[in-house]
């Protein structure tokens, strides 16, 4: 059987992984080696910040939320916990938007919490 030479497959799948380490600086950007680890690198990071970008939002809903219900004496705590005595289902995103937004409805919500 005849020997393969594989430089045309093996020249487009370097090609590839540089194409991907796009914007970066000297040899990381056009020496294979480098350019692989610095996007392997950066896949890595960009998977895990999509899981730390979903808890930092998380925990920007809370304080804001928090912050709005103390202006009228209560903890957050205290409010979630009332609101899910009550059976109201809304999730902290959208509670967030409404302690921003629409502070006479925000003043309804904790007053039926508060009951």
């Amino acid at each position: 059987m005849a020997r393969v030479k594989r430089g045309v497959k093996g020249r487009r799948s370097h090609k590839k992984w540089i194409k991907l380490a796009k914007g970066n600086s000297a040899r990381r950007k056009n020496v294979f080696k480098a350019a692989f680890e610095t996007v392997m690198k950066g896949l890595g990071y960009a998977y895990n910040d999509r899981k730390l970008k979903k808890r930092e939002y998380r925990a920007l809903w809370i304080t804001r939320i928090n912050a709005a219900v103390r202006t009228h004496g209560l903890s957050y705590s205290k409010f979630i916990a009332g609101l899910k005595k009550h059976d109201i289902m809304l999730d902290r995103k959208v509670l967030a938007d409404i302690a921003i937004n629409d502070p006479a409805g925000m003043k309804a919500i904790v007053d039926v919490a508060r009951a």
